[in-house]
């Protein structure tokens, strides 16, 4: 095969198909029509002499060939962007698309307080949000399917940068008129294992949660898929449970006491640490990403503008 015969734009037509699963929907993130993605896409099979994907009437697979030519595809892709941001003279300043993902306990309670200075900052910038799991948006991450990530801070360096942004304190989440509420002063002794409601694994504030009430992987006997399903247990009745501090906030949405069915409480601060349990908010991004002084920027703005609530990285 001819390199003059292979596009860019074919490369992400099949990288939008292996990551959607469906060919209609890669067609409208790539904007084009569903014939003429799938004819291009047929087109590059023909002159590679293999079929990428595996075509049902129910779902589409990448073949293991096209897992290969698909990963190789990605690099290429990314490679591509970043001779345009070499390219452009920005100097590593933010441009273009931005695709920056949180993760699922993060997103929906953090999104608001920063898009309004992000949109001021860089009001050319397209942005591209999406939400998952620390892992796998980590993977996306490493395989440049995501330019930049919120999470809860540390994660394996392995090529990647990541800034911190401020602290963000956990508050006990607990039915309306329980035994805590009474109590003067609250620490994570208080609680009873056997109440405490916590998200399912794979969720990486369910091995905080653990950890700072000092239990194992097992602790905790009924498990929620989401945040906002862990609150609605709550309310049922069904235990007690740690929440990040951004989303019990009013403007988090209107389900946050659920009718006044949940109630927060803040924990005093640690003897050890000086403050109370929580996790540390960070922006994190590949160390080769030719953006790296536009990210930094973007972390900057952040960190100055971190929610009220949350506190400063004690270093």
């Amino acid at each position: 095969m001819n390199l003059s015969a292979l596009s860019l734009r074919d490369l992400e037509y099949v990288v939008a198909v292996a990551e959607l699963r469906h060919f209609g929907r890669a067609a409208e993130r790539c904007a084009v029509s569903q014939p003429s993605l799938s004819a291009q896409i047929r087109k590059l099979e023909d002159a590679l002499g293999l079929s990428l994907f595996e075509r049902t009437s129910r779902k589409v697979l990448l073949t293991p060939r096209g897992e290969a030519i698909v990963a190789q595809a990605r690099v290429v892709l990314e490679e591509a962007r970043r001779l345009l941001a070499l390219a452009d003279g920005s100097g590593g300043a933010l441009t273009g698309r931005l695709r920056l993902a949180a993760i699922h306990t993060l997103g929906p309670y953090l999104f608001p307080h920063i898009l309004p200075p992000l949109r001021d900052a860089w009001p050319d910038l397209t942005l591209i949000l999406s939400e998952g799991r620390t892992d796998s948006l980590l993977e996306e991450l490493r395989d440049g399917r995501l330019d930049a990530v919120l999470l809860a801070l540390p994660v394996e360096p392995d090529g990647l940068v990541a800034e911190p942004l401020f602290f963000e304190p956990f508050l006990l989440a607990h039915p309306a008129g329980h035994r805590l509420c009474s109590a003067p002063n609250l620490s994570l002794n208080d609680l009873d294992p056997s109440e405490l409601l916590l998200l399912e694994e794979g969720h990486c504030l369910r091995d905080q949660a653990l950890a700072a009430c000092g239990l194992s992987a097992r602790g905790g006997g009924v498990h929620a898929t989401g945040l906002e399903t862990l609150r609605h247990m709550v309310a049922a009745g069904a235990g007690c449970t740690l929440m990040p501090l951004l989303a019990t906030q009013a403007d988090a949405g209107r389900t946050a006491s659920v009718g006044g069915l949940v109630e927060y409480r803040p924990f005093d601060a640690s003897s050890d640490s000086g403050r109370p349990p929580g996790r540390v908010i960070g922006l994190v991004w590949r160390a080769s990403d030719p953006r790296d002084r536009g990210l930094r920027d973007l972390a900057a703005l952040l960190r100055r503008g971190m929610p009220v609530g949350t506190g400063p990285v004690l270093s």
